[in-house]
């Protein structure tokens, strides 16, 4: 049998940011971790992301959900500034608060029902305000008229996702993780002392894996006795030229970068494995951008993408260890950037001490298998 290297302690299986938040709060923990990425052939959500830090309406159907995502915004600050101190990249982690903004009256009442729930859920400090035109206007004053309100959260912010993956892959470098490139996962098989993990690039030993590959996770985690039911959900996102600074707020789906680009998106589509975009689709878009803020109707558009988010059935992300299987863990979520400090700071520590609180819980995939049984 053919290793990979020494034997590792932790086995992370997927190198996007899930995985490498996961790696990079396991090797802060001490312990040696080995990263096994498939590479740029799989449906990495991580290289077409929004780079939102989003809190607002998050949870609607579970506080848990809420409270985890407020947590991990509330871990940003800090992690971004060690991220940068370890490594020199400024990944531009920013927090000035978020709009969502509205263009009918009815769709702002609605919005103002769900955040009604939500702000149940929440610690006093957050504040989720509902705001009229002009109270909007008075913030972002190149709103365009047809803008009704909106709702704004002090705890949202956003960031540069590409310099934030590129930061912790960097860190991984010079914490000594070994990262293995073009490594789909081919097998999975527990032994005496771990997991021997059969990979195209060579085969690695591990006393414990953590599964956080994706779409991937579906495959994979049957072999480990977990249960992983996610699906790919297409999102479309364009940039314009860098503009003058005029946005000093993100949106939920639109945003101007620390590099003056804006970036549009949002869309939400079942089409199965297609990650590629289409006119109409980018035309909505595009469209209702020019209706929040006018300006952007002079604005050329540079380039259009897009990318597949990991979809539970219910939207939230699934955390589990392995009953079977000692030692396995599963980590899927469709808001790798959100939860990024959290999975570095808290998860990955729980993994590395062998500890599953109650509160990870209402997170296990067990809550689909339940509702069936019922």
């Amino acid at each position: 049998m053919r290793f990979q290297g020494d034997a590792c302690d932790v086995a992370v299986i997927g190198g996007g940011v899930v995985g490498m938040s996961i790696a990079h709060g396991l090797s802060a923990a001490g312990l040696r971790v080995t990263v096994l990425d498939e590479g740029d052939v799989a449906f990495r959500a991580s290289r077409g992301n929004f780079a939102l830090v989003w809190v607002q309406g998050k949870g609607l159907a579970m506080p848990e959900y809420a409270r985890w995502t407020l947590r991990s915004s509330d871990l940003w600050a800090d992690f971004a500034a060690d991220l940068t101190a370890e490594t020199g990249i400024d990944i531009a982690h920013r927090r000035p608060g978020g709009f969502a903004l509205c263009l009918s009256e009815d769709e702002l009442e609605q919005r103002a029902r769900d955040l009604g729930r939500l702000h149940n859920h929440l610690p006093g400090h957050v504040r989720l305000e509902v705001l009229d035109h002009k109270a909007v206007k008075a913030i972002l004053p190149d709103i365009g008229p047809e803008v009704v309100g909106g709702t704004y959260c002090p705890a949202d912010g956003h960031v540069n996702s590409l310099r934030l993956f590129n930061a912790l892959h960097e860190s991984a470098r010079l914490r000594g993780v070994a990262y293995l490139p073009n490594a789909r996962v081919r097998a999975i098989t527990p032994t005496t002392d771990g997991f021997r993990i059969v990979s195209a690039a060579g085969d690695v030993q591990a006393g414990k894996i953590v599964l956080a590959a994706g779409l991937g996770n579906a495959r994979l985690a049957p072999m480990l006795g977990l249960h992983a039911p996610v699906r790919p959900q297409r999102g479309q996102v364009m940039v314009t030229e860098k503009l003058a600074p005029f946005l000093h707020h993100p949106l939920v789906n639109l945003r101007q970068t620390d590099e003056g680009g804006v970036m549009i998106g949002n869309s939400q589509e079942e089409v199965g494995l297609d990650a590629g975009t289409s006119l109409a689709v980018l035309g909505d878009l595009a469209a209702q951008a020019v209706r929040y803020f006018p300006l952007l109707a002079r604005a050329q558009l540079l380039r259009s993408w897009g990318a597949l988010r990991v979809m539970s059935p219910d939207g939230h992300p699934i955390y589990d260890r392995s009953a079977t299987c000692p030692g396995a863990y599963v980590v899927t979520c469709h808001s790798g950037i959100t939860l990024a400090a959290a999975h570095a700071r808290i998860l990955a520590a729980h993994i590395a001490a062998d500890s599953w609180p109650d509160t990870l819980s209402p997170f296990s995939a067990r809550r689909f298998t339940d509702v069936q049984a019922a």
